[in-house]
C-alpha cells in the first residue's frame, strides 16, 4: 500500500483501538480497530509511518486528559496544552512506528510479526524514561472474563494476548480460520475469569472495615488561602461519618489531603484523630527534610500520634520533579525547584488491617511497582488526587489500572481519591460500590482477605519478557538471512 491513505486509515483504527479504554468501554470496536492496523502495518510500504500514525491516534484519543492539569491555572500554563497532548501522543507513538518498522525486517508473517514487536514495545514504553504504561492494549478487557488472565499473564502478557489475537485473522490466508484462532486464544485466556471469579466476595474474609474520605476538592481551590480552614472542616465533617454507626478499623484521606507539611500538620492531625473517634488514620501529606521535598503518606494513631511514614518513590517526570534538573523548564512551568525527591524504597506499611504496600498516585500505573517490596502485603493501599486530570477520561482509567493491580496479584485494593472513584476494590478486580464522582462523601467498606499468591505474583513479567525476546530475536535473525540470501541469489 501506497500513498498517505494507509497512514490516515492507520490513525483512524488508532482511535477506534483506543474506545476500548474508559470512559468508552467499547473492546469489541477496539479489537476491530487492533485486527485493522495489523492488516494495514502487514500491507505498508511506509511501516514507520503507518505504525506511528496508528499509535498517534490511539495516545491522541486515549491520553487527552493531559491537558486538564494546565487549565487548572489557565493563564500561566494554558497555553502548553495543545503542545502537551501532540508531544506526548506522538512521542509514544515512536514506539508503535518502531514496532512496525522491525515486523517489515522479521521472519514470518508481517502481522504476527508486528504483534511481537508492538508487545515488545509496550514493554519498553513501561519502562525507558522512567515508564508510562498507561492504556495498555490489554486493558480493553476491564470489564470482561479476560481481565482475571493477568493472574497469570500480567498486564504485559495480556497485551501480548491481545495483540496476537488481533494478528490472527490477517496472518491466515482467509479471515475465517485466523478468526476461529482469535476467538480460541482469547478463550482459553478468559478461562481464569470464567472458572475462579466467584459471584461475590466472603464477608467473613474480611480483613477489617474502612472509611473512604472523597473531599471532591477542585483542584484550583485545594490550595488557596483563603479555602484551606473551609476545606478542613469539610473533611472534619465527612470523616464523622454517620452517627450512630460503627467506628471503622481505620480511616483513610486520599493524597495530600492535609496541605501543611508534616512538621507544622500537628494541629490538624489532632483535628483529624478528634473527629475520627481516636480510630487510627492514614492521610497523605507532603513532608519536608530542610529543602528536601517528599510526596508522602502517614499512619496516625489515637490522638494524633504519627506512627510511620512513607515517601512516594516513583514520581511524575516534569508534574513532581524536574528531570535533568532543566533549568527553563522550571522557568516555563513558573516554578523556582525542582520538585519533589523520591523516597528511598518501597516497602510496607503497618496498619490495623495488617501490611500494606502503598501506592501514592503515579505509581498504581506500574505492574512491575508492587514487587519492589520484596514481600507480600495484605492489601494494597493507594491514595490520589484525580482533580488534575478532569473529570471524564482521566481519573476513570486510572481507576481500571488499579483494577488491574488487585486482580494481578489476588489483593484487596484501598483506594481514596479527593475526585475521581473511591472504594474498595475486591482481588478479583470488582467493586462492590464506590462513592460518588460528583460531591463529597465518605463510606464504610469492607477490605477483603487476599487470596493466595496468583503465578503471576509468583513469577512476575520475566516469563512474558523472556518470551517475547526469545521470539523477536529468533525472528529477525531468520528475517536478516532471509534478505542475505535473497541478495546473494540463494532463493
Amino acid at each position: 500500500m501506497t500513498g498517505g491513505k494507509p497512514v490516515l486509515l492507520a490513525a483512524l483504527a488508532g482511535v477506534a483501538a483506543g474506545l476500548g479504554h474508559a470512559p468508552f468501554g467499547l473492546w469489541p470496536v477496539a479489537f476491530l480497530g487492533f485486527v485493522a492496523l495489523c492488516w494495514l502495518v502487514s500491507r505498508a510500504s511506509r511501516p514507520f509511518a503507518t505504525g506511528w500514525a496508528g499509535g498517534a491516534g490511539y495516545f491522541a484519543l486515549t491520553l487527552h486528559w493531559i491537558v486538564e492539569p494546565f487549565l487548572v491555572d489557565v493563564e500561566t500554563h494554558g497555553w502548553m496544552a495543545p503542545f502537551a497532548l501532540v508531544l506526548l501522543a506522538g512521542g509514544l507513538a515512536l514506539f508503535w512506528g518502531g514496532a512496525a518498522w522491525l515486523s517489515a525486517r522479521m521472519a514470518g508473517p508481517r502481522a504476527l510479526s508486528f504483534a511481537l514487536a508492538l508487545a515488545a514495545a509496550e514493554v519498553l514504553r513501561g519502562h525507558v524514561f522512567t515508564g508510562f504504561p498507561w492504556a495498555l492494549p490489554g486493558y480493553i478487557w476491564v470489564d470482561t472474563p479476560l481481565r482475571l488472565a493477568v493472574s497469570v499473564t500480567g498486564s504485559y502478557g495480556l497485551t501480548l494476548l491481545t495483540l496476537l489475537a488481533a494478528a490472527l485473522p490477517v496472518a491466515f490466508a482467509r479471515p475465517l480460520p485466523g478468526a476461529l484462532a482469535a476467538a480460541a486464544l482469547l478463550g482459553l485466556a478468559a478461562l481464569p475469569g470464567t472458572l475462579l471469579a466467584p459471584s461475590e466476595p466472603d464477608p467473613a474474609g474480611a480483613l477489617g472495615t474502612v472509611r473512604l474520605l472523597q473531599p471532591n476538592i477542585p483542584q484550583a481551590e485545594k490550595w488557596a488561602p483563603d479555602r484551606v480552614q473551609e476545606n478542613l472542616r469539610a473533611k472534619l465533617d465527612l470523616t464523622r461519618g454517620a452517627d450512630g454507626g460503627p467506628a471503622p478499623d481505620l480511616v483513610v484521606w486520599p493524597e495530600a489531603a492535609v496541605v501543611w507539611p508534616l512538621d507544622i500538620a500537628g494541629p490538624a492531625l489532632d483535628a483529624i484523630s478528634a473527629a475520627a473517634g481516636d480510630a487510627p488514620f492514614i492521610t497523605g501529606l507532603n513532608r519536608r527534610e530542610g529543602e528536601t521535598w517528599h510526596n508522602s503518606l502517614a499512619v496516625v494513631g489515637p490522638g494524633g500520634e504519627v506512627r510511620e511514614t512513607f515517601d512516594k518513590v516513583h514520581l511524575v517526570p516534569f508534574g513532581e520533579y524536574i528531570p535533568l534538573r532543566i533549568g527553563f523548564i522550571r522557568q516555563l512551568a513558573g516554578t523556582a525547584t525542582n520538585g519533589f525527591t523520591p523516597g528511598a524504597a518501597v516497602r510496607l506499611v503497618d496498619t490495623p488491617l495488617g501490611a500494606a504496600l502503598p501506592l501514592i498516585c503515579y505509581e498504581g500505573i506500574f505492574p512491575g511497582h508492587l514487587f519492589r517490596a520484596g514481600a507480600r502485603p495484605d492489601y494494597l493501599l493507594l491514595l490520589t488526587n484525580d482533580a488534575w486530570f478532569g473529570t471524564f477520561a482521566g481519573p476513570s482509567q486510572h481507576f481500571d489500572q488499579a483494577r488491574f493491580r488487585a486482580a494481578e496479584h489476588g489483593l484487596a485494593l484501598v483506594r481514596a481519591a479527593n475526585r475521581g472513584v473511591s472504594t474498595v476494590i475486591d482481588p478479583w478486580g470488582n467493586t462492590a460500590g464506590v462513592l460518588s464522582a460528583d460531591r463529597a462523601a465518605s463510606g464504610d467498606f469492607a477490605v477483603p482477605a487476599g487470596l493466595p499468591p496468583t503465578l503471576y505474583a509468583r513469577t512476575g513479567d520475566l516469563p512474558v519478557f523472556a518470551l517475547l525476546a526469545v521470539a523477536l530475536g529468533g525472528a529477525v535473525v531468520l528475517g536478516r538471512r532471509k534478505r542475505v540470501a535473497k541478495v546473494a541469489g540463494l532463493e
